[in-house]
């Protein structure tokens, strides 16, 4: 049985260290905040200039002034603190946030990921995006294995623009776990019920698989 976008979240709350300062990109990343384990410290950070981002507020308490970069409205802590845009990417482009965890709509076997420009809709830039994998220490990705139409997102070569070249290093799909090595994907973990069968099915990329993985 495949992951749930729950239980991706889930299992991208297990990257986390204690100490980390982490970045959690739009979408799906989002939601890795409520599964954060309460006996690590960990500061999240926000390319809207906030540092200690709390979690989302209850429905009626809402302040439309505290957005994250996805504009959702969340709340804040004790310790949070607020900087301009400028010291915001001064902080990720200096390589001080430990691991950013970002969703994708394509990933290569090399690492390459594409992120930033939806198809058939018109954006403003990429944003925050290039900043993200390529100043922070490591990336994780979560998405769906697959588009809406049931295509790889896992593909030999990236056929929209590249946020990023060889910047991922660990990939998480609602069909398992991949980590991205200077030979290839290697695929670390099964989702429950899913087989290597049901993986090579969607995915374009060549991956091997990790000695001791549970078949």
């Amino acid at each position: 049985m495949a992951w749930t976008r729950e239980d991706m979240a889930r299992r991208a709350a297990q990257e986390m260290e204690d100490g980390f300062y982490v970045n959690l990109g739009i979408g799906i990343p989002t939601l890795v905040a409520n599964f954060i384990d309460e006996s690590i410290d960990v500061t999240l950070q926000s390319e809207n200039g906030m540092l200690g981002m709390g979690p989302f507020p209850y429905e009626g308490e809402e302040d439309p002034d505290l957005i994250n970069a996805g504009k959702q409205t969340i709340t804040e802590l004790r310790r949070t603190s607020y900087f301009s845009s400028a010291d915001s990417f001064a902080m990720i482009r200096g390589g001080h946030i430990d691991l950013s965890i970002l969703g994708a709509m394509e990933v290569s076997g090399t690492g390459d990921i594409a992120n930033w420009m939806i198809p058939g809709k018109m954006v403003k830039g990429m944003g925050g995006a290039m900043d993200l994998v390529a100043g922070v220490k490591r990336v994780v990705v979560i998405m769906d294995h697959t588009s809406k139409a049931g295509d790889p997102k896992l593909l030999k070569t990236c056929s929209l623009p590249l946020t990023g070249t060889g910047v991922v290093d660990r990939i998480i799909t609602n069909l398992g776990v991949f980590d991205v090595t200077d030979d290839g994907l290697v695929l670390v973990e099964l989702a429950p019920e899913v087989t290597v069968d049901d993986v090579k099915a969607s995915t374009e990329a060549k991956f091997a698989l990790a000695e001791g993985l549970v078949v």
